[in-house]
């Protein structure tokens, strides 16, 4: 029996044997027990992730593909399903423990996939998978870059990201229509947000929905204030702030507002 794959779920299941076990082996499988795969459909990175020392769980929301799964890898156990991974509470799940997350994510949800990761950054140390190349690549992107945006700064706020390859679309079934990327994601170091996540978020979203203009404009729509309004940073475009200079402008401009 095999899985059929179905359009509004995303589902391109991959079928090169090679690059799942590369994928899986860009785990460190350093600092955490359990890795919790993401959409594993046929349990093509699945069968890889069975062989290590890890104890692994499936985020899987197609029936089709849970029954494959326990019939042909009964090492999961009913407790390792366990259901949509952006409705998860990770931390009640997984007992507070951290894991990393991998999978050959499905390009439809992508970016949600992304922000669930960084809102349990504390739990989530690593992270390996498969997106679609363009968002391969914003994620990995580098400031002065066409890649470089939104979805760069807020997970590289977190993670730190590297592009490890890309994978072309006729080891899918179904073929994708685009190329893929496989990233990895390590937790970082950078000085903290200091509790101001939601003024960070709103900060880079205004900054770059205006991209070609300099911070002094886009930012208008947050109101600047008045202790911030001659600060270097507002001279320049958004693609031209490193991530730590977008979280040092945000806990300054906090700060300035004495609350």
């Amino acid at each position: 029996m095999d899985v059929r794959a179905k359009k509004h779920l995303g589902q391109h299941f991959l079928t090169d044997q090679n690059i799942a076990r590369d994928i899986v082996d860009s785990l460190s499988l350093e600092g955490y027990k359990k890795v919790l795969e993401v959409g594993p459909g046929m349990g093509v990175l699945t069968k890889f992730l069975l062989e290590k020392d890890v104890e692994t769980y499936v985020a899987e929301i197609d029936n089709e593909s849970i029954d494959y799964l326990k019939k042909h890898y009964p090492k999961l156990e009913e407790q390792h399903f366990v259901g949509d991974f952006l409705k998860t509470d990770i931390p009640a799940v997984f007992g507070g423990e951290e894991l990393a997350v991998i999978g050959n994510f499905p390009y439809n949800i992508s970016s949600q996939i992304l922000f669930k990761i960084i809102d349990n950054f504390q739990y989530v140390p690593e992270m390996s998978g498969m997106f679609q190349k363009e968002v391969a690549e914003r994620t990995s992107g580098v400031p002065r870059t066409k890649d470089y945006g939104i979805l760069s700064v807020l997970v590289q706020a977190y993670y730190d990201v590297e592009y490890l390859f890309t994978v072309h679309e006729n080891v899918f079934n179904p073929p994708p229509k685009v190329k893929s990327g496989v990233i990895r994601m390590k937790r970082n170091l950078k000085p903290g947000l200091e509790g101001n996540e939601v003024l960070f978020k709103q900060i880079v979203k205004a900054g770059f929905g205006q991209r070609r203009k300099k911070m002094s404009n886009s930012l208008k729509v947050l109101g600047i204030p008045e202790a911030m309004s001659s600060h270097r940073f507002l001279d320049i475009r958004a693609e031209e702030l490193s991530v730590a200079d977008f979280i040092d402008f945000t806990n300054e401009w906090k700060s300035s507002l004495g609350v």
